[in-house]
């Protein structure tokens, strides 16, 4: 171990000191407290890439060693002991750039309190209770009621509280479930304490996958009640049947009833991922839960696959294994997290990706729900008005702002292959977008020259509408030939009068450097202006030589981020719907006495341009107002226009 808390050569560990044998190692900060912690095949090949060199390290990892101050290292026998090791050590120092999954809600569970006298049915959230079994989780409590209620009519286990369940001994009178026929009432000796726990045992059976034998039990008793005309009773019992089916029917088969498996999916993206899991019992999808983590360290979808099995499976009972996990990509030491997983549960657990059928289809119906769940949790996190201020101030220290940027404007470009350039301008003002205030540009005659070029045309149009805002607002002199007010190209009133604080440009030096020429050009000098490179989500104030790193889990970082990639998504639907209208103008604009409704009957008629190119004359004669010399004269453009 070395020990020292300035540069990471500081406490680089000397030559030869570092075994090559499979181990764990914890980085320390200067107090003792460990930050990160690893495992490694080679220990020595591993910390090396630590020390060998600096600068091409990522941000994250060079904030992490120079953070430290120590390392120190374990030597295990194999991979399976270091898994193990890795995750206590992760459990018992929560290292904070290690990545830390939480549930992005607290979702509900079905439970029985078996260690009780008297079993319980109810709805537990949090931390498991020694005793209980647990059925889920459910996405919502209701369904987990509506559950219930169907199967006390079959199963009337207690469900009440035990202040309740205690008066109702004291004064000898159950409560209405008891009246009604969907509690047991084991309160007033209705039935047995042994009575009641078979009963309990029986619900569980049935939640656990055991259905077939209580549907087949009810089904023979309803027949032997109506073969000696007790229609009462088999009235009740075919009731009892239905209700176990409409359960049943709750939790859809998806796959072959032999089928145990955990489906695990998960989405990402530069800073945080959404890992959802649909839990398959007996082929039925029987709950699901969600987690959100934040990626302090560069990690791999792999390896963020290894962290959360360990995390999901580290904790809880052995049988909550499954016999199948499907993951979306395998881990790096895929063998050895299996062999784990077979030593907890005690039997075998395979662990792989699905590649094709049933489960294939599971795994993507879970990622369709993960990025949904990434969705929420962005929303929720963008309409947090304590996390929006942090992030503007967060954004004003690091870029050395007078006040926070109230209003950000961020611009991007959009081509292909250097044609059809088009850049887009969005708005946040006090860090929720404003949608009226988003603006589209088409930029003429710069195909080929770059983004640098487009990125400064389109800054200097804006702002010089500012200018004219200003000037038409009598805080300028208005410009020669421009009508003050007014739009020059749509004769619209101008909606630029309001300067953002700082103007963001989705790239890096260049970019910047660019948009601060134009706002130079034009005399602006009270808004700041910077880059954002998506590669490692550098901020470039413009004018510097070297980035600005920002916290990877910091509002700050996050919020600019959101507004880069909404600039970046504006710019591309623009681009495409520019391109489709381009596809069909050039396609049909040109034929000698075909109008606006005329294409557009042929296009709703044939359903695309590819279909059109296709048919016959005969075929395009169909379309209403569609004569053969117009048909001809149709096919004859569109060969023209292929070649």
């Amino acid at each position: 171990m070395a020990r020292s808390s300035s540069s990471p050569l500081s406490y680089r560990p000397p030559q030869g000191t570092i075994p090559e044998s499979p181990g764990v190692y914890r980085f320390r900060d200067s107090s003792g407290r460990v930050i990160y912690v690893g495992k490694a095949k080679s220990l020595r090949q591993r910390l090396n890439s630590y020390f060998a060199d600096f600068a091409g390290l990522h941000p994250r990892t060079q904030t992490m060693l120079t953070t430290a101050s120590a390392v120190d290292w374990t030597v295990v026998g194999t991979e399976v002991e270091a898994l193990q090791l890795e995750y206590s050590w992760i459990k018992e120092f929560d290292p904070r750039f290690n990545v830390k999954y939480r549930d992005d809600k607290s979702y509900p569970y079905l439970a029985v309190t078996m260690g009780e006298p008297f079993p319980r049915v109810q709805v537990l959230r949090g931390a498991k209770r020694k005793g209980t079994r647990y059925f889920g989780p459910y996405s919502h409590a209701w369904a987990i009621r509506e559950t219930v209620d169907l199967l006390l009519r079959v199963f009337p286990v207690r469900t009440c509280s035990a202040g309740v369940f205690k008066r109702a001994g004291q004064i000898g009178r159950p409560c209405l479930l008891g009246y009604i026929d969907k509690c047991s009432a084991p309160c007033v000796g209705r039935v047995s304490e042994a009575g009641h726990r078979a009963l309990a045992e029986d619900f569980c059976d049935f939640m656990a996958g055991n259905t077939g034998r209580f549907i087949k039990r009810l089904e023979r008793e309803m027949g032997e009640a109506a073969a000696v005309e007790e229609y009462e009773r088999a009235a009740r019992l075919r009731d009892d049947v239905q209700a176990l089916r409409r359960a049943l029917e709750k939790q859809a088969v998806v796959l072959g009833e032999s089928t145990d498996a955990d489906v695990v999916a998960l989405v990402e993206d530069q800073l945080e991922a959404a890992v959802q899991v649909f839990y398959v019992r007996g082929g039925r999808v029987r709950g699901q839960r969600g987690w959100v983590v934040d990626k302090v360290e560069e990690i791999t979808t792999g390896e963020l696959v290894e962290h959360f099995l360990l995390q999901m499976y580290g904790e809880g009972a052995p049988e909550a294994i499954p016999r199948e996990v499907l993951v979306p990509e395998a881990p790096p030491e895929v063998e050895a997290v299996a062999e784990l997983l077979s030593e907890r549960r005690g039997a075998r657990v395979e662990v792989r990706v699905p590649r094709r059928g049933d489960k294939k289809a599971l795994m993507e119906t879970v990622e369709r729900n993960a990025k949904e769940a990434m969705a929420r949790h962005k929303l929720r996190r963008a309409g947090d008005l304590t996390a929006r201020s942090k992030a503007l101030q967060e954004i004003a220290d690091a870029l050395e702002l007078d006040q926070a940027p109230l209003r950000i404007e961020c611009f991007d470009v959009s081509h292909l292959q250097g044609e059809d350039v088009v850049a887009s301008m969005v708005v946040f003002e006090d860090g929720l977008e404003r949608k009226s205030e988003y603006r589209r540009f088409a930029i003429r005659g710069l195909s080929g020259r770059g983004d640098v070029a487009s990125i400064h045309e389109v800054v200097s149009r804006r702002f010089k509408r500012y200018i004219e805002e200003r000037a038409a607002t009598g805080e300028l002199a208005a410009e020669p030939g421009v009508e003050p007010g007014l739009d020059p190209d749509t004769g619209k009133p101008r909606k630029f009068a309001y300067p953002p604080n700082l103007v963001v440009v989705d790239g890096g030096p260049a970019q910047a450097a660019a948009a601060q020429r134009a706002l130079d050009e034009l005399g602006v000098d009270d808004v700041a202006v910077c880059g954002l490179a998506k590669r490692l989500e550098e901020v470039w104030p413009a004018g510097q030589d070297h980035p600005v790193i920002l916290p990877r889990a910091g509002e700050g970082l996050y919020l600019l981020q959101r507004v880069r990639d909404e600039a970046h998504r504006f710019a591309i639907a623009y681009h495409r719907g520019k391109r489709g209208k381009a596809v069909k103008e050039s396609a049909l604009d040109g034929v000698q006495g075909l109008g606006p409704a005329r294409r557009q009957a042929l296009l709703k008629h044939f359903g695309s341009l590819k279909r059109l190119r296709e048919a016959t004359a005969a075929e395009i004669c169909e379309v209403p107002g569609i004569g053969p010399a117009t048909a001809e004269t149709i096919m004859t453009a569109l060969k023209g226009e292929r070649r």
